[in-house]
């Protein structure tokens, strides 16, 4: 199944892209989904433990498990005051 993925803020740089298709088996999960994202672009991989991942509109768990055509937003800690 594919799903999209955003990158946003620390994400985004690392990553080196705002947004891609990534391939899954059915039945993936979101941590199964950070670990393929950490494979495809290793410098967001030190960013993995600190990223909310919000699928669709909602935050998710690492036990929530995808649907093909889900887009998930990955979000770095926000900064700034």
């Amino acid at each position: 199944m594919r799903v999209l993925v955003l990158y946003f803020a620390a994400a985004k740089e690392a990553a080196g892209r705002a947004s891609e298709m990534i391939d899954l088996q059915d039945g993936a999960t979101v941590a199964s989904l950070l670990e393929a994202v950490s494979r495809a672009r290793p410098p967001v991989a030190r960013l993995v433990p600190v990223l909310r991942v919000a699928v669709g509109e909602h935050f998710a768990v690492p036990a929530r498990v995808l649907e093909a055509g889900d887009t998930i937003a990955l979000l770095p800690p926000a900064s700034g005051g």
